[in-house]
C-alpha cells in the first residue's frame, strides 16, 4: 500500500512540474505591462515640470533622476555598480559632434539584468530620454510620444523582466536597459555609448530601439493596430524571423515595413539611436508609430497618447526580447554589409 501511495505522489509531482513548464512565461510577464501603469508614468515624465527634457538642462536632470529612482525602487541593478545609474556624457564630446549647440554635461541612464546561463551575451533595449525643451515664450515641448512613450516602455519591459527574475525565471542572456541622452541633438548619447560601451559591442547580439510608439499616424487612422518596423531584416535573418513569429503568436499587429525601404526618402533607419549599433553590425529593430501633426510641437502631450496601442506595442518588444534572451541559438548578424 505504501508503495502505491509513493507512486501516486510521484506521479502527482511529475504532473505538477510538467504543468508549470507548460505555462507561457512570456505571456505571463507581458501581462504586467498595462496601459494604466504606462499612463501613470507618462503623465509625470511628459509633464510641464520636466521642461521638455532638453539635453543637459534642469528638466533633463529631473528626467534621469526619475528613471534612476524607478530602477532603485524595483531593485533592478546598475551595471556600473551601487546606485550609480548614470553613464556621464561630457559636454565637450557632444559639442565637438554637434557644433550647432552649446550643450552642457549630460548622462545616459543604464540598468541591468544578468543572464542566468549566457550572461556575456547582451541584449540592449533602448530609448532616448531627452526632448527639445521650451521655446522663447516658455512653452514646454512635452515630448509625450517623442520619446516619452519609448522611455516608459523600457521601464515597463524592465519591470516585467524583474518579475520573472523574482520568480526564478530570469532570462538566459543579459539585458541592458539603456536610456540615451542627446538624441535630438544628433544621436549623441547612443554614439557615446557605442564608442564607450559598458559591455563589449562584440558581445551585444541585438538592439531593440523604441522611438515614438504612442500615437497613430494619418496613414493608419482607420486601423490603429499597427507598428512600423525598421531594420529588422537588414543585418539578421534570425532577428527578423523572431520578430515576425512573436507578433503572430502574441500581438497580431500589422507590421508595416514602409519605412524599411532602402529608397525611403525619410531615411528613418539612420535617424534614431539604433543606427549607432547597426553601423557596428549589431542587429537592430526600430519600433516607430510614424510622425503626426504634433511631432516636435508643444502639443505632443500625454493626453493624446493611444494607451491601448502603446501597451500592445510595448508587449511586442517584450515578447521579442524574451525570445531573443531565452532561445537556444543566439541572434547572429548574417547579412553584414558596409554601413553608408
Amino acid at each position: 500500500m505504501k508503495k502505491i501511495l509513493l507512486l501516486l505522489c510521484f506521479v502527482v509531482f511529475i504532473y505538477s512540474v510538467s504543468s508549470q513548464n507548460r505555462i507561457d512565461l512570456s505571456k505571463k510577464y507581458a501581462a504586467s505591462i498595462t496601459a494604466k501603469e504606462i499612463g501613470n508614468h507618462l503623465f509625470t515624465y511628459a509633464s510641464d515640470e520636466f521642461e521638455g527634457r532638453n539635453t543637459g538642462e534642469p528638466g533633463q536632470k529631473m528626467a534621469v533622476e526619475y528613471l534612476k529612482n524607478f530602477y532603485v525602487k524595483h531593485k533592478i541593478k546598475s551595471p556600473i555598480g551601487g546606485e550609480d545609474y548614470y553613464q556621464e556624457v561630457p559636454a565637450n564630446y557632444m559639442n565637438k559632434l554637434s557644433r550647432r549647440w552649446k550643450l552642457k554635461d549630460s548622462e545616459n541612464v543604464v540598468a541591468f539584468i544578468k543572464g542566468t546561463e549566457k550572461p556575456d551575451e547582451i541584449i540592449v533595449i533602448s530609448a532616448h530620454l531627452d526632448h527639445v525643451g521650451m521655446n522663447k515664450e516658455g512653452e514646454v515641448f512635452n515630448g509625450a510620444d517623442d520619446d516619452g512613450s519609448g522611455t516608459i516602455a523600457v521601464l515597463e519591459i524592465a519591470e516585467a523582466f524583474k518579475k520573472a527574475v523574482n520568480d526564478g525565471n530570469g532570462p538566459k542572456r543579459s539585458i541592458l536597459f539603456l536610456h540615451v541622452t542627446g538624441e535630438e541633438k544628433g544621436l549623441l548619447g547612443s554614439r557615446y555609448y557605442t564608442e564607450n560601451p559598458i559591455f563589449p559591442i562584440a558581445n551585444t547580439i541585438a538592439n531593440l530601439n523604441i522611438d515614438m510608439i504612442g500615437r497613430v499616424d494619418e496613414r493608419h487612422k482607420g486601423n490603429p493596430n499597427y507598428v512600423y518596423l525598421i531594420g529588422s531584416d537588414k543585418l539578421s535573418t534570425s532577428l527578423h524571423e523572431v520578430s515576425e513569429a512573436m507578433n503572430t503568436k502574441y500581438t497580431s499587429l500589422e507590421l508595416d515595413y514602409k519605412y524599411n525601404d532602402e529608397n525611403d526618402p525619410n531615411r528613418f533607419y539612420y535617424r534614431s539611436d539604433h543606427y549607432n549599433f547597426a553601423k557596428l553590425n549589431v542587429p537592430i529593430i526600430f519600433y516607430f508609430n510614424g510622425t503626426h501633426v504634433d511631432y516636435h510641437k508643444e502639443t505632443d502631450t500625454p493626453d493624446k497618447i493611444n494607451y491601448e496601442q502603446l501597451e500592445t506595442r510595448t508587449r511586442l518588444v517584450f515578447h521579442t526580447a524574451w525570445e531573443v534572451a531565452n532561445r537556444e541559438a543566439a541572434i547572429v548578424a548574417d547579412k553584414v554589409k558596409k554601413a553608408e
